[in-house]
């Protein structure tokens, strides 16, 4: 808009409508630049400004006016004030987004907790890559936690984002954490965390400000349990989530549930079959990842999705850590570098019997796009 108008005012000066005085219209172009643009697009509408003003001048001779003069300190104040209100505004807003980034990563890292490095027979690593650059809070969750049974394993994607997700994201990660240490079925696991969803009322959409809230079946949390025991295979129980994808000898393949079970908030709405585990081969020396839908479902420019088994088996022999940090990259490169959606990746190698490492944590990632 500033610009429009120091060409309108150009138009004017070089027209028989040249007796209309510009001047003051002209001085408040920095003033108007500065509300939407920093200090080059003051100093270019500044710039524009004195160059209409210069011409006037000159065409017309009227630089034996004072006017002229006037108008050219007016200018010139104008812009030095509007530098000066435009830096202390950009600095206070982000001073005010760092704050609030600093909350932001406060939160999530209350819920998504670093993954151990070594969990008895496996070794694991994860990943947080939000859709928005500085963004930290979103509804897709994960986490392994070492058991009796074996290690416990969850990741799930909450439908809908901000604080709404995220507290349905706490509550089914909370449901997991505390029932992997006591039912011996993964399919109770799975109960509990739809029970604590149902519980809480945490669903994103179950209501809103005029008390509407969506219609069942709207919303709705896809979750993915797998437990690694001793034995060399893996149990998992999909609801409604992308399946996970195992790497043995180089090879990548989806480990497709048999018989698909609704997503948690969708039970009494979609008919299925009662849940169960499924049992897969999971060998040492094997790979498995699981991750959300931001994964599989990321789009290149001719909107083809990201092809996940390939991608990890074009990926060299590698630790877990590394093998995400290559995978971050794969998508970066077919996205574009715009993810559409939040991704959570977590991934664990099945160890050798003999293999025992150090019990360590510091394998989690949390990154933006």
């Amino acid at each position: 808009m500033p610009f429009v108008i120091i060409l309108l005012g150009l138009a004017i000066e070089l027209s028989p409508a040249h007796v209309v005085y510009t001047g003051p219209l002209l001085t408040a172009m920095p003033a108007l630049a500065s509300l939407t643009m920093g200090p080059t697009g003051i100093l270019s509408a500044a710039a524009g400004a004195l160059s209409v003003t210069v011409i006037s001048a000159t065409l017309h001779h009227s630089w034996g006016d004072s006017q002229a003069a006037s108008n050219i300190l007016g200018l010139l104040v104008v812009t030095v004030a509007s530098v000066i209100t435009s830096n202390a505004m950009r600095s206070r807003r982000q001073s005010e987004l760092d704050q609030v980034r600093r909350i932001s990563v406060a939160a999530q890292e209350s819920i998504l907790r670093p993954v151990p490095t070594w969990l008895g027979p496996v070794r694991a690593a994860s990943m947080y890559l939000a859709a928005e650059t500085g963004a930290q809070i979103g509804g897709d969750l994960y986490e392994a936690v070492p058991t009796r049974y074996g290690v416990r394993m969850i990741v799930g994607d909450v439908r809908g984002k901000g604080l709404p997700a995220v507290r349905a994201a706490a509550a089914v990660l909370g449901a997991f954490r505390e029932a992997v240490h006591y039912e011996d079925e993964l399919v109770e696991v799975m109960d509990h965390c739809a029970a604590a969803l149902r519980r809480e009322g945490d669903i994103p959409g179950s209501s809103d400000p005029d008390g509407q809230g969506e219609e069942p079946g709207e919303s709705f949390v896809t979750a993915l349990l797998a437990e690694v025991r001793d034995s060399h295979e893996v149990q998992v129980v999909n609801c409604g989530h992308p399946p996970p994808v195992r790497l043995h000898r180089g090879t990548a393949q989806e480990l497709l549930p048999a018989s698909p079970m609704p997503p948690l908030g969708l039970e009494d709405l979609v008919a299925g079959p009662p849940a169960k585990a499924e049992s897969f081969p999971f060998e040492p020396g094997d790979r498995l990842l699981l991750h959300t839908d931001g994964v599989n479902e990321a789009r290149d420019s001719d909107n083809r999705f990201f092809p996940v088994p390939e991608a990890m088996e074009a990926v060299p022999a590698c630790t877990p850590p590394e093998f995400l940090e290559a995978l971050h990259l794969g998508l970066i490169l077919h996205t574009g570098g715009r993810l559409a959606d939040d991704v959570a990746m977590l991934v664990v190698d099945r160890l050798d019997e003999e293999a025992d490492g150090p019990r360590e944590k510091g394998s989690g990632r949390r990154v933006s796009a």
